[in-house]
């Protein structure tokens, strides 16, 4: 049975542009519309863990993760003590969604779909359309800030992961030897930065990072690359009653996990036969949605939770000092953790 019902996807992120991938793979027509336009930076761990060859296969997108670094090996600090080593159970992906965004937004074109750059649509319920327009505005204790080192930055590990008083940062390299530098911080607004790198290094200094300041005041940054972000919750995003929604847009899973961008794609991965299967008529759109969302609560519920409550013990000093005392003496299970949150 031909194709006769368009999708129209809202937000060409890494969600919505892995979906239309799919779709066109299936030769759905797709339309896609994106607020911002390509190339751009974005606040994002840029870190792939947990990430299956077989849904990269599946969506028809594994070219676009070409030239991507492998990390297996992490290191903990907290406030630049060192607490603990391990590897992750299988090599995780970094590439920068500079690079990834461009591809994929190439890539979705060269298959047929239609990409409106600087396109901000409404929240709409009608038929035929998914919301992966990221996170949910609303008031969030968090700020996410980002910057691209370039040179002058060595890692002791693949990725190094470092505990502070307001939050956590992360530091893995991704294409062409730069190293992603990210960090989520409680929101503090007595914090200033005349820029996004400045204000990362006021959030480190305030979280007792004093030795990683400065490293960092030693190494080349991009400045093109520095943003921040504010203005959401971790979790399940509040729900639009008739609104199917992926990736961000549905759950933003806590960043310690690198998880984020890996769950981004498996949510795109499970919506499409569904999508097609409405686009060929085969059901409803109210049947469709109901099970893509009640497939992707099932998929993520136990890696929500768990992050969740993890999470929030990350950035509590009090809670820090047992896990670092813990982790000095090799009794946290890391390994459970992480296959809990994959």
């Amino acid at each position: 049975m031909s194709v006769t019902s368009p999708i129209t996807i809202v937000g060409g992120g890494l969600a919505g542009l892995a979906l239309a991938a799919g779709l066109r793979r299936s030769l759905v027509p797709v339309t896609v519309h994106e607020a911002g336009s390509y190339p751009r930076h974005r606040v994002c761990g840029e870190f792939l863990s947990g990430l299956r060859q077989e849904t990269l296969n599946n969506l028809g997108i594994a070219s676009c993760f070409d030239g991507a670094a492998y990390h297996s090996s992490v290191r903990w600090f907290q406030k630049g003590a060192g607490l603990s080593d391990h590897r992750l159970p299988e090599p995780a992906m970094a590439l920068s969604r500079y690079r990834l965004d461009r591809r994929l937004c190439e890539h979705v074109r060269e298959l047929g779909a239609v990409v409106v750059e600087k396109s901000r649509l409404p929240r709409r319920l009608e038929e035929g359309t998914v919301w992966a327009a990221g996170r949910v505005p609303r008031k969030g204790e968090w700020i996410g800030v980002k910057c691209h080192v370039t040179g002058g930055l060595e890692l002791d590990s693949d990725l190094e992961m470092h505990l502070g008083t307001n939050g956590y940062m992360g530091m893995a390299e991704v294409e062409d030897g730069r190293i992603n530098v990210c960090g989520l911080f409680r929101l503090d607004r007595s914090l200033r930065g005349n820029k996004a790198g400045a204000l990362l290094l006021s959030y480190l200094g305030c979280g007792g990072h004093a030795s990683l300041v400065e490293r960092l005041r030693h190494a080349a940054v991009d400045e093109e690359s520095c943003c921040a972000m504010a203005g959401f919750a971790l979790g399940w995003q509040r729900e639009t009653p008739g609104q199917l929604a992926i990736g961000d847009a549905e759950a933003m899973i806590a960043p310690f996990t690198g998880n984020g961008m890996t769950m981004a794609l498996q949510s795109a991965e499970l919506a499409v036969p569904l999508l097609v299967d409405w686009s060929r008529g085969h059901v409803t759109w109210e049947n469709c949605q109901s099970e893509i969302r009640e497939k992707l609560r099932g998929m993520f519920r136990r890696r929500m939770a768990v992050s969740c409550a993890v999470n929030p013990l990350l950035v509590r000093p009090v809670a820090q000092k047992w896990i670092g005392a813990f982790a000095r003496r090799g009794l946290v299970p890391v390994r459970s953790l992480l296959e809990l949150v994959r």
